[in-house]
C-alpha cells in the first residue's frame, strides 16, 4: 500500500506541474534536443524505423517517443502523462531498493525524495530523455540491491544487464556503470563455488524433509516459503527461478553480459548495416569530448561553430570542420577520432589549464545551480507554483550535505555497498570528462537520495554516538560542503534569459516574428548584458523590415561584447542593405578576426567590396569563400559576376556555370549566366539559360525581357514580342520591355 501511495503522490505532483504549464509556450514550443527528438519520433512513427546513418544521438528515447506517436498520435499531453507515470515508477523502484539496502524508513525517504524532487518533476515534464535516464538508473539500483545479499541470483544479473544496456542507449556515458557491474560480477566469481555447494546442500536438506513428510501417511502440502522481505512465496520456488530455469547454467558475469548483449547488439548490427562501421551506440564521443576539453571551454556546452548549438547542426559542423582540416572525406569514426585527438593535444600541451578546467567542472557538477541545456527550470518555476515551492529545498545544495552524512553512516557497511559507491563515482567522472548540464548530472540523484535518506534516518544516532572531536569534524565537513555547493556559480536571471532567447529563436524560425521579438525583449529585460539576445533581436527586427531598429540592437550587443563574430556579421549585412558598404566591410573584417574560417563572412565581404567597385578585392574574397566551402553556389555566382565586371568573361562564364551545376534551382545564377552569354553574343545558349531561370521564377520581368532579346537576336520576333508583353502584364511601367516591344512590333510590320 505504501508503494501505491508513493506512486500516487509522485504522479499527482507531476500532473499538477503539467497542468500549470499547459497554457504557456513552454508546453507546445519544442526547442533544442526536444525538437530534434520530436522530428525523429515522427519519422519513426511514419515507418522509418531503421534510418540511414549511424546514430549520432542516443536512440532509445526517440524510439520510445515514436512508439507513443504510433499508438496515440502526436499528443504532447499524452507524452507528458506517460512520462509522469515512468518518473513515478522510478520513485517506487528507488524506495524498494533503499528498503533492501538499508531499511524501510530509508527506502521511503529516498522514494518520496525522488517523488518530490523539483528537478525530477521538471525533467519528467520535458520532451527529453532524462525521464528514461533516471528510470533505468533506478531499475539498475533495484536489480543490484537484490544482488548484494544474493550474488548468485542469475535472474537479477540478467535484469541488471538489461537495465544498464537500456541506460546506455539513452545516456552513452552510462557505459561507465557497465564497467563497474562487470568488475562486481567478476569479483563474485571467486565465491560462487562455495556458495553453490551451500545452496545445493540446503536444497537437498529441504527435499529430504518434504519427502519424509509425504511418506508418513499424512500427506501435507509443502510449507509456504518466505522471501527475504518476509512475504510469502506459496509456489515453493525462489523468486524467478522457475520461469528462468534456463539461466541456471550461466555465471553472474554471463547473465550480466547476456542482458547487455540483448540490448546493445541490435544497435551495433543496425549501425553496421547502414554504415559498414562498428559503433556500439553513437558516433559523437569525439566532438563532445572536445567541446568539454579545449582552450576555450568553460565546463559547459559551446557549439563547435558559434551560434550553431541546435542538434541539427552538431553532426554537420563536426564533420565539415574535420574534413576541411584533413582535406578528405571522413567516416563518422574518423570524425570522432579527429576531435578526440584535438582534445588530447590540448590536455598534453596545457595540463595546468586543463586541470583548472576540470576543477571548475567538478564544482559545477555538485553545485546547487541547475545548468540549463536549452530551457531552464527557473523559467518553468515562474509558471508552476508547485515546482517553485518544491525547488526551495529540492536541489543539490541540500542533497549533497545530507548525502555526506549518509556516507558516514553507511561507511561500516562499505564492503556490502561498495558497488553503488563506485557506480556513483564512475558516473560522476564520466560527466566531468565531457561537460556539465543539469540533465547530464541528473542520473546521480538516485544515488545521492539513497545516501541522503540514510543520513536523515541515522543523523541523530550518528551524532549522539560520536565522540566530541568527531562531532566537530563531521559537522564542519557538512557545513563546508553546504557552503561550497551553494556558492553561486550560475545566475538564475541568466538562465531565464537564455530560455527566453531560445523561445524567441524558435518563434523566429516559425515566422512568428512579433512573438519572437517579445521573448527577446523579455530576455534583455531579465539580463541587460546578455549579448546573444540583442543579436537575435536584431535578426528578427531585420526580418520584419525594421533595419534601423535592427542596427540599434546589434550595436547594443557589440557595446557589451565587441569580439562577438555573429554580431559584427549581422550588423554588416544590415549596413549593406542600406548601402553603407564601407562600414559593412569594417564589421565583416572584425567578424573574420574572430572566425577566420567563415565562408559566409568572406562572401559578404566580397559583396561589400563589389558594392564599392573594388572587383579585384571582391574576387579574392569570393575565392576565399570557395576555398572554405567549395559547394557554395552563391560564392561561385558572386565570383562570376565580379570577374565579368573586370572583363574576364571566360573565367566569369566558368564560375557561373559551376554555380548553376551546384544549384540548378538557383534562378538568379541561371539568369546571370544567361545575361553574360547574351552580352557575349551567344544567343541560343543564353536563351536556354533564361528559359531555365523562367521555369524557376515565371514572374521575373527581367528574365522575360532578356529572353525576348535573345530570341529576337535569333530572328524569332513574334516569340520575343510575346515575352515583352508578358513582362509588361506583370509590370506595366517596365521601360526596357516597353522599348523592346515597340521595336519588335515595328520589325513585324515590315
Amino acid at each position: 500500500m505504501l508503494a501505491v501511495a508513493l506512486f500516487a503522490v509522485a504522479m499527482t505532483v507531476r500532473l499538477v506541474h503539467v497542468w500549470a504549464i499547459r497554457d504557456t509556450p513552454l508546453f507546445d514550443v519544442l526547442m533544442g534536443d526536444a525538437r530534434s527528438y520530436d522530428a525523429w519520433a515522427q519519422r519513426i512513427a511514419g515507418g522509418d524505423w531503421v534510418g540511414t546513418d549511424v546514430f549520432y544521438q542516443a536512440p532509445l528515447y526517440p524510439y520510445f517517443l515514436g512508439a507513443l506517436y504510433a499508438l496515440a498520435g502526436r499528443d504532447l499531453l499524452v507524452v507528458r502523462i506517460v512520462q509522469a507515470a515512468i518518473g513515478s515508477g522510478a520513485a517506487v523502484l528507488l524506495a524498494d531498493a533503499g528498503t533492501h539496502l538499508f531499511s524501510r524508513r530509508v527506502g521511503l525517504l529516498a522514494g518520496f525524495g525522488l517523488a518530490l524532487y523539483a528537478p525530477a518533476i521538471f525533467f519528467d515534464g520535458l520532451l527529453q530523455k532524462s525521464v528514461l535516464d533516471v528510470f533505468f538508473i533506478c531499475l539498475s539500483i533495484w536489480c543490484a540491491s537484490r544482488l548484494v545479499d544474493r550474488p548468485r541470483a542469475t535472474a537479477w544479473w540478467l535484469g541488471l544487464g538489461l537495465s544498464l544496456g537500456a541506460l546506455s542507449l539513452t545516456r552513452e556515458n552510462a557505459l561507465a556503470l557497465v564497467f563497474v557491474a562487470v568488475v562486481w560480477a567478476v569479483s563474485k566469481r571467486n565465491h560462487e563455488g562455495h556458495e553453490g555447494d551451500h545452496e545445493e546442500h540446503e536444497e537437498q536438506r529441504e527435499g529430504r524433509q518434504e519427502s519424509a513428510a509425504s511418506g508418513s501417511g499424512n500427506r501435507r502440502r509443502p510449507r509456504a516459503r518466505f522471501n527475504r522481505d518476509g512475504s510469502q512465496n506459496p509456489s515453493g520456488r525462489r523468486g524467478l527461478r522457475g520461469p528462468l530455469r534456463a539461466l541456471r547454467g550461466f555465471s553472474s558475469l554471463g547473465a550480466l553480459v547476456l542482458g547487455l548483449t540483448l540490448l546493445l547488439l541490435p544497435v551495433l548490427v543496425r549501425n553496421y548495416s547502414v554504415t559498414g562501421g562498428v559503433y556500439l551506440t553513437t558516433s559523437q564521443f569525439g566532438p563532445n569530448f572536445y567541446i568539454g576539453n579545449n582552450p576555450g571551454a568553460d565546463g559547459t556546452y559551446a557549439s563547435l561553430r558559434p551560434g550553431r548549438g541546435a542538434p541539427e547542426y552538431e553532426r554537420q559542423d563536426a564533420t565539415e570542420l574535420a574534413e576541411r582540416a584533413l582535406q578528405r572525406t571522413l567516416t563518422p569514426a574518423e570524425v570522432s577520432s579527429y576531435w578526440t585527438d584535438r582534445a588530447l593535444a590540448f590536455i598534453a600541451e596545457r595540463p595546468g589549464d586543463w586541470l583548472a578546467l576540470m576543477a571548475r567542472k567538478v564544482a559545477l557538477l555538485w553545485n546547487a545551480g541547475e545548468m540549463l541545456d536549452t530551457e531552464s527550470q527557473e523559467t518553468y518555476e515562474d509558471h508552476s507554483p508547485l515546482l517553485r515551492a518544491l525547488a526551495m529545498a529540492g536541489h543539490f545544495g541540500v542533497l549533497v550535505p545530507l548525502a555526506i552524512v549518509g556516507l558516514v553512516a553507511a561507511w561500516p557497511d562499505r564492503r556490502r555497498l561498495w558497488p553503488f559507491g563506485l557506480m556513483c563515482a564512475s558516473y560522476a567522472a564520466s560527466v566531468v570528462m565531457f561537460y556539465v548540464f543539469a540533465r547530464y548530472r541528473f542520473p546521480l540523484v538516485p544515488f545521492l537520495l539513497l545516501l541522503a535518506a540514510a543520513g536523515v534516518a541515522s543523523a541523530r544516532a550518528l551524532f549522539a554516538s560520536a565522540s566530541p572531536p568527531w562531532r566537530v569534524i563531521l559537522g564542519g565537513a557538512v557545513a563546508l560542503a553546504a557552503v561550497a555547493v551553494n556558492w553561486p556559480m550560475l545566475s538564475p536571471a541568466r538562465m531565464r534569459a537564455i530560455t527566453e532567447t531560445n523561445l524567441g529563436s524558435t518563434f523566429h524560425e516559425a515566422g512568428r516574428y512579433d512573438e519572437a521579438v517579445r521573448h527577446y525583449e523579455r530576455a534583455v529585460a531579465l539580463e541587460p548584458d546578455y549579448a546573444p539576445a540583442y543579436n537575435n533581436l536584431g535578426v528578427t527586427l531585420r526580418a520584419q523590415g525594421r533595419v534601423d531598429a535592427a542596427i540599434a540592437a546589434y550595436e547594443k550587443g557589440l557595446a557589451l561584447e565587441d569580439d562577438y563574430p555573429d554580431l559584427h556579421y549581422n550588423l554588416a549585412n544590415a549596413l549593406l542593405e542600406l548601402g553603407r558598404a564601407d562600414e559593412a566591410a569594417a564589421h565583416l573584417r572584425q567578424s573574420l578576426a574572430g572566425e577566420p574560417a567563415s565562408a559566409a563572412t568572406h562572401n559578404n565581404l566580397g559583396m561589400a567590396m563589389a558594392a564599392k567597385g573594388q572587383y579585384a578585392q571582391a574576387a579574392a574574397e569570393f575565392r576565399a569563400a570557395i576555398a572554405l566551402d567549395p559547394g557554395s553556389a552563391l560564392a561561385h555566382r558572386n565570383l562570376g559576376n565580379a570577374l565579368a565586371s573586370m572583363g574576364r568573361t571566360s573565367e566569369a562564364l566558368g564560375a557561373l556555370e559551376r554555380a548553376v551545376s551546384i544549384d540548378p534551382e538557383d534562378a538568379q545564377a541561371a539568369y546571370d549566366l544567361g545575361s553574360l552569354l547574351l552580352e557575349a553574343g551567344r544567343f541560343p545558349e543564353a536563351a536556354v539559360r533564361f528559359e531555365a531561370a523562367l521555369a524557376l521564377d515565371p514572374r521575373s520581368v527581367e528574365t522575360l525581357n532578356n529572353l525576348g532579346i535573345a530570341l529576337a537576336s535569333q530572328g524569332r520576333i513574334p516569340e520575343a514580342a510575346a515575352l515583352f508583353e508578358r513582362a509588361l502584364a506583370i509590370q506595366p511601367d517596365f521601360a526596357d520591355a516597353q522599348r523592346n516591344l515597340a521595336t519588335a512590333r515595328e520589325v513585324m510590320k515590315r
